[in-house]
């Protein structure tokens, strides 16, 4: 939120910091998500193993199989989150075109 400076036409050294504060807060938000996402592949890639050991014992595993797996187990728990990817991707994109301006 930009507050107005009491004096318009002054430059107000303090709204400058708070907006590259607000654009590094926004950018954590980004990285914890990132951050959650991969932690959740973490624990899904050895659930995704025992999986297909089980279901191909009498086969040689398939590289091509697994990393299908892989991306649809990623895209499920991305798709999870999208919508706040989206609306963070966006703010932090305003607030990058503010700042250049």
């Amino acid at each position: 939120m930009m507050r107005h400076h009491p004096h318009p036409g002054r430059f107000d050294p303090g709204a400058l910091a708070r907006m590259e504060e607000a654009r590094r807060q926004t950018r954590r938000q980004l990285d914890v998500i990132e951050r959650q996402i991969a932690r959740a592949m973490t624990v899904a890639v050895p659930v995704l193993r025992d999986r297909r050991r089980r279901s191909c014992r009498d086969r040689s595993p398939d590289p091509s199989a697994s990393m299908r797996r892989y991306r649809e187990v990623l895209a499920a728990i991305t798709a999870e989150r999208q919508p706040e990817i989206d609306a963070l991707s966006r703010k932090l994109a305003r607030q990058e075109q503010t700042h250049e301006h």
